[in-house]
């Protein structure tokens, strides 16, 4: 085998310039709460507590992992930075804590893993790991502190497979760490707050403590302590805003259903997800979406409002007002609906981040979105819409801080597109929406209407599209018998593409279209490790047409901030993969003992960008796609062609345990963001992100056997509408379906959702796969999912290639017999296999 990682364990030159761009961009994910002047504070003596100083953490758990060389906690970035952390025995106290704690709990892993027979990797997803109380602060940690300064870093970690809880230490504060802020507050002069979360909290015991300084210091990847300690030193200024709403979580309008009944998730509150919930239902949140201070101050000035190509335009003046700090200023365009509407009372529209402006500095901003935006779905009729009235274009700097600076009147209705009802649930299923209660507008709304600039729109200045659906696939027969077509002559344009297709079996064309699940050589303790040529990758596609069709295999790699491999390996002599080395977090191997002493010794260490919800703070979609390319590069120089990334669910609920993967509430952010990290993957030739989880995959319990019951208003507006601007923005390579049923119907069994509306709606001409294990057999799945009271089945490898979903991964011999079975019983055509294997040999021709 013919590895492309290094050959020596020393640190690359890609490496190091890597992790200082990472480092030099993440400050922008940081969102500054509060902050009475005490922040930044110059190098001096600190108190540091909490289990996030030393055990910072970069990144969440599960296929969200990223193996890189080292992670720096916020402990290190402060001495860096030349700050005295003068709370080591509190410190020491806390290990010695932690170490006992995680200890114990390994040894319950693997006892577990061991009695159920299952591999150890798989075993950790039954047990997410919480980390221990943490011990008192004591007087006499006050008195050895001799400062006046103190720092609380607290972390929470989640990931793949649970979802988290309304519990102390989790979305609560526990009471350790309630004891811990009272006594910091009393005792220290100077009192920050620093999360270090990839989600949402409860901050209200926070708010009530009033320490001087309140941070979301995210996480950053692996260079997250050196970030925060130059946020912390004033080496940059924090220009992040939050992308979800953060409030109680009895406020949330999803609470009261979310993982209440383990088989079926019914979404009542329809469109008001986030903000579009608090804002117009008047519910006030801790902070509302878009909210985030900077240590400098701006102003800003809407300086002009017009129509222009089908686009509204806004021009905004951003001044820095400030004169000791730089900084960056987020401008958010939002618009309300006509009253009497059922419709959210502000939506995002578009934003624009300025510059790093210097104390005086000007920049004027032109943001800009299309008129057609005000388009929402209309179930009746299946058209999208924008309703005959007045629309107010608010500008501001947060959705609770905006002004009305011009109105948009439509003339008229306007039908902007023409569809069909897809997707849509069980006609005895009755949702129970809620709607928008009619909250008027405020009195100050009111004045500054009368002083917007006004502007009009008209049926002619829109041109509907109508939407021509697939009909049955075509079924192509061989009539060149005698020759041996290969991929290569279809590049060289000797041959069809059709007529490669045309040439192979029903059983060749199952196997093209199922992963590679026959991995010799490949740990069995590898959860989603399945690559013998990239070791660590997820998987990688059949080599069986190599030989004769010259058809490739792929390589599949996790990790949503960042690449997930396994950072040292070893080969013998004929390069053979041989096992041992770490594979998986918390499951670690030694080489055995009867590895070769001549085996060659490999490294490759991956890059730990910041996680999406942290990206999404920054509000900047360049530092974003600067991320891809950083992922991009490591891509091609390891061999990985395919990212399994990025993550764009919907932040529906704050207790989802992959929220930290996924970057906001808001669709228009979350199709924007992903779409700026695929340009930056895909700017490199092979390479290729895989958008995920399509879709509604918005819970982790029971998570390949749920039911997502959702209005296709909903589908349409909310959960769909971030997929549609990452495919037609950006073109991604590939789609993977979610785990989860929609409506009844797994998504990967959908025809509706795969070639109606992503194909046939959206234009997308890539590939879409399963996610691991959706078509194997319930018995086989284990503990990735599976529980006693299933009650729906396992999406079928058949319907799966009916509703053009080209691969099943990472595949089993099962799924190759259903195909053919289905195919030589008529209950398949050879066409729709034909079909899913030509959309892979387009993506293995892109790769070549």
């Amino acid at each position: 085998m013919d590895f492309r990682a290094e050959k020596s364990e020393a640190m690359t030159q890609s490496e190091i310039a890597h992790m200082n761009a990472v480092k030099e961009a993440a400050s922008e994910c940081i969102v500054l709460l509060e902050n009475d002047g005490t922040l930044p504070i110059k190098p001096c003596k600190v108190a540091l507590f909490g289990n996030g100083a030393r055990h910072t953490v970069k990144g969440g758990t599960g296929s969200g992992l990223v193996n890189s060389r080292f992670s720096i906690p916020v402990s290190e970035g402060l001495k860096s930075m030349e700050f005295e952390v003068t709370t080591e025995g509190w410190l020491d106290r806390y290990d010695a804590i932690l170490e006992e704690d995680m200890d114990r709990y390994i040894k319950k892993v693997e006892a577990y893993s061991e009695e159920k027979g299952i591999a150890l990797s798989n075993a950790y997803f039954d047990f997410p790991y919480i980390t221990p109380a943490m011990p008192e602060v004591t007087a006499q940690d006050i008195a050895d502190s001799a400062t006046d300064t103190a720092i609380l870093v607290i972390s929470r970690d989640c990931g793949e497979g649970a979802d988290r809880t309304c519990d102390k230490r989790d979305f609560l504060l526990g009471d350790d760490e309630i004891q811990i802020i009272n006594t910091l507050r009393q005792n220290y002069a100077k009192f920050i707050i620093l999360l270090n979360v990839g989600g949402v909290i409860d901050l209200t015991e926070i708010k009530n403590a009033a320490p001087n300084a309140l941070a979301v210091v995210s996480q950053c990847g692996n260079m997250t302590g050196h970030v925060v300690a130059e946020f912390v030193g004033g080496a940059t200024t924090p220009s992040g805003k939050l992308t979800d709403t953060w409030a109680r979580y009895e406020d949330y309008p999803s609470n009261a259903d979310f993982n209440s009944d383990r088989n079926d998730e019914f979404y009542t509150e329809g469109i008001y997800v986030g903000y579009r919930y608090f804002d117009t239902f008047g519910v006030k949140p801790i902070y509302p979406f878009g909210y985030g201070k900077s240590y400098t101050t701006f102003s800003r000035m809407v300086t002009d409002a017009k129509i222009e190509r089908g686009e509204v335009v806004i021009t905004a003046a951003v001044s820095n007002t400030g004169d000791t700090y730089s900084g960056k200023e987020v401008i958010q365009v939002y618009t309300s609906s006509p009253e009497g509407l059922d419709r959210p009372y502000r939506e995002l529209r578009a934003f624009a981040k300025t510059k790093l402006l210097a104390p005086g500095d000007t920049q004027i901003l032109s943001i800009k979105f299309p008129v057609t935006d005000l388009a929402h779905f209309r179930p009746d009729g299946a058209v999208t819409v924008i309703e005959a009235g007045k629309y107010p274009v608010r500008v501001g700097t947060s959705s609770a801080d905006t002004k009305i600076e011009a109105v948009i009147e439509i003339t008229e209705e306007i039908i902007t597109q023409y569809l069909r009802n897809l997707c849509t649930d069980d006609p005895d299923i009755v949702l129970g929406e809620i709607k928008n209660p009619g909250k008027p507008m405020s009195v100050t709304d009111t004045m500054q209407l009368t002083s917007a600039r006004q502007l009009q729109v008209t049926p002619a200045m829109v041109r509907p599209e109508k939407i021509l659906y697939s009909g049955v696939k075509d079924t192509y027969e061989d009539h060149r018998k005698e020759d041996n077509i290969t991929l290569t002559n279809v590049l060289a344009h000797t041959a069809g593409m059709v007529e490669l297709v045309a040439q192979m079996s029903d059983r060749d064309l199952a196997k093209l279209c199922v992963g590679s699940y026959s991995r010799e050589g490949i740990d069995s303790n590898a959860v989603w490790a399945a690559s013998s040529s990239v070791p660590g990758a997820a998987a990688e596609t059949t080599n069986e047409f190599k030989a004769k069709r010259n058809i490739p295999s792929v390589v599949m790699a996790d990790g949503p901030a960042g690449l997930r491999l396994q950072p040292h390996f070893k080969a013998d002599k004929a390069g053979n993969l041989l096992p041992g080395g770490e594979i998986f977090g918390l499951a670690k191997t030694s080489f055995p003992d009867d590895t070769p002493a001549d085996a060659t010794d490999y490294w490759q260490y991956c890059t730990a960008i910041p996680i999406a919800t942290g990206l999404a703070q920054t509000w900047n979609m360049e530092l974003i796609e600067k991320m891809g390319k950083i992922v991009g590069e490591e891509c091609e120089r390891f061999g990985v062609n395919l990212w399994l990334a990025p993550g764009m669910n919907i932040h529906r609920n704050p207790l989802c345990g992959r929220n930290f993967e996924y970057y906001s509430e808001d669709p228009l952010m979350t199709g924007l963001c992903a779409a700026a990290i695929t340009d930056g993957v895909q700017s490199f030739e092979s390479c290729g992100t895989t958008i995920k989880h399509f879709c509604c995959n918005n819970r982790e319990t029971n998570r390949m056997f749920n039911n997502s019951h959702v209005s296709e208003r909903a589908l349409r507006d909310i959960y769909l509408k971030g997929f549609e601007i990452a495919v037609k923005k950006s073109r991604p390579l590939s789609v993977m379906m979610s785990y989860n049923l929609l409506n009844g119907i797994h998504t990967a069994n959908s025809y509706e959702l795969i070639q109606n509306i992503l194909r046939d709606e959206w234009g997308f001409e890539g590939v879409v796969m399963t996610d691991w294990y959706s078509s194997f057999p319930v018995d086989a799945v284990g503990t990735l999912g599976a529980g006693n009271d299933i009650i729906y089945p396992e999406a079928k490898s058949p319907m799966c290639i009916y509703a053009g979903c080209d691969w099943q991964m990472p595949g089993c011999e099962e799924n190759v017999t259903d195909i053919v079975k289905a195919i030589d019983q008529g209950r398949l055509s050879r066409g729709d296999l034909q079909y899913c294997a030509m959309n892979i040999l387009r993506l293995c021709m892109r790769l070549m």
